[in-house]
This record gives structure tokens, C-alpha cells and sequence, in this order.
């Protein structure tokens, strides 16, 4: 068990320094999410965590609020493990339920007060593919339960995005003892990977039950938004 302890913190640790390099201020993010949450979260909320990562947002939303009980789902079972030994280090663990897999593995007669899919959506490839995450996501929370959504946005073709991009990849040249070569590899991903425009997110948002969308965060070409789960009719 102890060598599988070290493991998992060695994954939390690398996960630790690559998000922060990939999102600079990922800690301030995390600390409006968490205030926006708690604005409209009781005391006794139960919160979706989509793609819970290494544990940082288990942690940052479930310290401070000592009622709140979580279903945390991630597709990566050695970053599922990392959050797991992340969750008992804060004291949490009880009050996390672990779903390895996609959120399409919720089930179905579950529901929720609230929900974050932060650094997910950039992932999924198609847009009819975001668009069924979203409204999964809708499916399982309440009227009117708060959401927090934060991915890369942009178009990879637009030249104001390009010029983001660039930035981003002297931030890592400068941050990191990684040669060019290998910086230049990384950025690939992101001028190819289906990005999408603000509008195109917002549209989903609405399109998949969400409103009173509003953009509360923005870091170069990461961008968040919260919206509420709207009253299905």
C-alpha cells in the first residue's frame, strides 16, 4: 500500500506542475469557482466533478465546505488514484463517491445541486460529442444548480488565436527546461485539436439546458464560464 501511496503522489505531483504550466492561473480559477459554487450551494450540497484530474478541485471545493459529498468520475484510473490519495491527505475521502470512466457512466436516477467539468470539453473531438457531454451533465442536476465549465476555446484558424497560441508556447520555453523542439510538439495539439469559438460554447450551453451564461474567467485561449441549469418545460 505504501508503494502505492508514492505512486499516486508521484502522478498528483507531475499533474500538479503540468496543469499549472498548461493554465497559469489555475489557482485563482479554482477560487472563483469554488466562491461561485458556495453563492449558490447549501450546506448539504451534493456536486459532480467531471474529469476530477489529480484532485485539485476535490480539494479546493471540499475543504472548505465540510457538508458537501461529491461524485468524482475520471476516465484515467492512475489519475483517479492520485485524486483518491489526494482526498484522504485533505481529510475528504468520505464524502467522495469514484466513478472511473465518463460521465456517461453516472447513472442514470442520480441527480445533483451542482457541477464542474473544468479542462474536459477541449478533449472531445466532435461538437456533437461536447454537446452530448453537456446535456448528460444537464440530465443530472437540478433546476436551477450552478455550473462551472472552463476549457480551451478558439478558432485554430483565426489569426488572433494562432498569436495566443505563440504566446503560450514562449510562456512554456520560458517556465520549463524543455527544448524548443519538444515545445513546438506540444503546441501541435493545440492548432489541430478541435477547438471551438466562445459563441459556438455559449451556444452549446444554451442548446443542452443551461442559461444565464456569463464568462468569468479568461488566461489567453483558456477561457470559463457559469451558467445554471435552466427549468426543463
Amino acid at each position: 500500500m505504501a508503494e502505492k501511496m508514492e505512486f499516486n503522489q508521484e502522478i498528483a505531483t507531475e499533474y500538479d506542475k503540468g496543469v499549472r504550466r498548461t493554465l497559469p492561473t489555475y489557482d485563482p480559477m479554482l477560487r472563483l469557482s469554488q466562491t461561485f459554487l458556495r453563492s449558490a450551494l447549501n450546506e448539504n450540497a451534493e456536486v459532480l466533478v467531471v474529469g476530477c484530474g489529480g484532485g485539485n478541485e476535490l480539494k479546493a471545493f471540499g475543504v472548505p465546505n465540510p457538508e458537501w459529498r461529491f461524485t468524482a468520475v475520471d476516465p484515467s484510473k492512475a489519475m483517479l488514484e492520485a485524486a483518491k490519495a489526494k482526498a484522504e491527505h485533505a481529510g475528504i475521502e468520505d464524502r467522495i463517491e469514484w466513478i472511473n470512466g465518463t460521465v456517461m457512466e453516472v447513472p442514470t436516477e442520480k441527480s445533483f445541486d451542482g457541477a464542474t467539468c473544468i479542462l474536459v470539453l477541449h478533449f472531445v473531438p466532435e461538437l456533437e460529442d461536447k454537446k452530448a457531454l453537456l446535456m448528460k451533465i444537464r440530465s443530472h442536476l437540478n433546476p436551477g444548480a450552478p455550473f462551472v465549465l472552463v476549457s480551451k476555446f478558439g478558432d485554430p484558424n483565426d489569426s488572433e488565436f494562432k498569436e495566443l497560441v505563440a504566446l503560450w508556447r514562449n510562456y512554456w520555453l520560458d517556465m520549463t527546461n524543455l527544448p524548443e523542439a519538444q515545445v513546438d510538439e506540444l503546441m501541435k495539439g493545440t492548432l489541430t485539436e478541435s477547438s471551438i469559438s466562445e459563441s459556438a460554447i455559449r451556444g452549446l450551453l444554451r442548446e443542452s439546458g443551461f442559461h444565464r451564461v456569463a464568462n468569468f474567467f479568461k488566461t489567453n485561449h483558456f477561457g470559463g464560464w457559469i451558467c445554471y441549469a435552466a427549468s426543463k418545460e
